[in-house]
């Protein structure tokens, strides 16, 4: 017996070193963690339970029968990250280069398979240099599993991915899948095609991280959601967004303890410019909001002008949408639209209920935009609020203008509560613009016509642009004093929190892609 514990302890210690400590050594030179070194930073202390570490390749071309790892490339396992269970898989970069064989592909399968049984979030640290090549189609029939597993497990279980070093071609299309994707300033990219490739067929020069960097994809193709300094804040990052979601689609999002004192915020009283047209910055709204300090933004960098993240109301997780005033105005353009109803779309899998700020002008105009489906853009954040069912709570801070004002998720398509600062102004549009329509005959006759559109535009204000018209019809559940509204919301949430919705039979929906 002891010698076959012995031999079982030198296959452990094998698996342990990866592809040897000179590569370990080259992956630290690189600024990179190992692994192993990764798994020990996001998994509780002593909680990690590996899954496969003696499994090898089965390849036999081109020599490689002669160069076997015991783990191939993977380290899979399951454990927890702040006490709850967890599922995961890290790829090792020093080994083939974290490429994907057939068997690394399995592994990986085997923990999203465990994870789907047994109702757990599931976390890829990825550090791949794509498929495996001396293994041909098998290792891209292993992508294709695992592809097939993320859209299984999409909206069934929390999928996160840490891009922790590159991951090009195919290897891109599954944490695309995932919910959320964080990227490495410097040492992690993504790319369909890479420089070499985009060389010789568009002939643009253009490095990895141009091409696809963090920054790159943190800012201009909202690909990535986290660009962070470095793997330690990545890794950070992901257990404070687990902190915020339940386990699995059947759970509930989770609360902290929490004793209600006196809950009124009176800075909210004098947020707000007088001057309309006068920028502020959402964020502070929210700040004073929220729990403090407990807002988690995601997508910070792309799209600005519209914000989401997560964050807690009286210990409860909930997930904020909010126009953004001090960027392009808070209007709804392309990136804004799509940014907005996929995190919309995350919330409702995960029964996560939803808070809206709202102070929009309207949809931004334009070719740029017109061209590029604006319609059908701006229809997916239509489509993520008419079909959300958690309980959805919006709070109109000012303008809500035209078809913003039903997209960002208005009583008629579904919202239970709605509130309104007295600040708001709820019509079909601003009031200079309305009154040069409705009033044109009359500014057109008037003898001093830049004085008489500004009376007409008084009268259009006095009318239209505030709540008490929309109260009036019960669009608005109440106008409430600025200090009150984390109040409200925290009343309004406790209230909301049994909240069922039985929705027409169907397979799925047809969201406007």
């Amino acid at each position: 017996m002891d010698n076959k514990i012995k031999l079982l302890g030198k296959k452990r210690e094998e698996a342990l070193l990866g592809g040897g400590k000179a590569r370990i050594e080259s992956q630290h030179k690189k600024g990179k963690l190992t692994a192993r070194e990764r798994l020990h930073f996001l998994m509780d202390e002593g909680s990690f339970q590996e899954i496969g570490m003696l499994v090898s390749h089965r390849s036999t071309d081109f020599g490689m029968e002669k160069e076997k790892y015991p783990g191939d490339g993977v380290i899979t396992g399951y454990g927890t990250v702040n006490g709850r269970l967890v599922y995961v898989f890290s790829q090792d970069f020093t080994v083939f280069g974290g490429s994907l064989s057939e068997t690394h592909a399995e592994k990986i399968c085997k923990i999203m398979d465990l994870a789907m049984k047994n109702g757990a979030p599931v976390v890829g640290l990825n550090d791949s240099g794509g498929a495996r090549i001396q293994e041909g189609v098998v290792s891209l029939g292993g992508y294709a599993d695992i592809f097939y597993r993320n859209t299984m497990a999409s909206g069934v279980v929390p999928q996160i991915s840490a891009i922790l070093g590159p991951c090009a071609g195919g290897a891109v299309y599954s944490p695309a899948i995932t919910d959320f994707i964080l990227m490495v300033e410097n040492t992690s990219y993504m790319f369909v095609t890479g420089p070499n490739v985009v060389k010789t067929v568009t002939h643009e020069e253009v490095s990895s991280e141009e091409l696809g960097g963090a920054n790159t994809h943190a800012t201009k193709s909202g690909v990535t959601h986290f660009a962070c300094a470095n793997e330690i804040e990545a890794i950070e990052n992901v257990k404070k967004l687990l902190s915020y979601m339940p386990q699995n689609c059947e759970d509930r999002a989770p609360a902290l303890p929490y004793e209600i004192k006196n809950e009124l915020r009176e800075e909210l009283n004098t947020i707000m410019p007088e001057n309309a047209s006068q920028p502020y910055d959402i964020r502070e709204v929210i700040g004073h909001v929220i729990d403090e300090r407990s807002f988690l933004e995601v997508h910070k960098d792309f799209a600005e002008n519209i914000v989401v993240g997560f964050a807690r109301l009286a210990g409860r997780s909930i997930g904020i949408v909010a126009n953004q005033p001090a960027f392009l105005a808070g209007v709804l353009d392309i990136n804004s639209s799509t940014k907005g109803a996929r995190f919309v779309r995350f919330c409702d899998s995960f029964n996560i209920p939803l808070l809206v700020f709202e102070d929009v002008p309207g949809f931004l105009p334009g070719t740029d935009q017109e061209w590029n489906a604006i319609i059908t853009n701006g229809a997916k954040l239509l489509y993520a609020f008419c079909e959300a069912t958690v309980p959805r709570i919006t709070v109109i801070t000012r303008k809500a203008y035209g078809g913003a004002y039903d997209v960002m998720n208005s009583k008629h398509i579904g919202a239970d509560m709605n509130y309104a600062w007295p600040t708001a102004e709820i019509a079909v549009m601003g009031a200079k613009g309305a009154a040069e329509i409705i009033f044109k005959r009359e500014i057109n006759a008037a003898e001093d016509k830049d004085a008489k559109w500004k009376e007409m535009e008084l009268q259009y204000s006095e009318i239209f642009t505030n709540p008490y018209r929309a109260a009036e019809r019960g669009f608005i559940d109440e106008v409430i004093e600025p200090a009150e509204t984390r109040v409200k919301l925290i009343h309004a949430f406790k209230m909301l929190e049994n909240k069922v919705v039985n929705n027409p039979r169907k397979k799925h929906g047809n969201i406007p892609l």
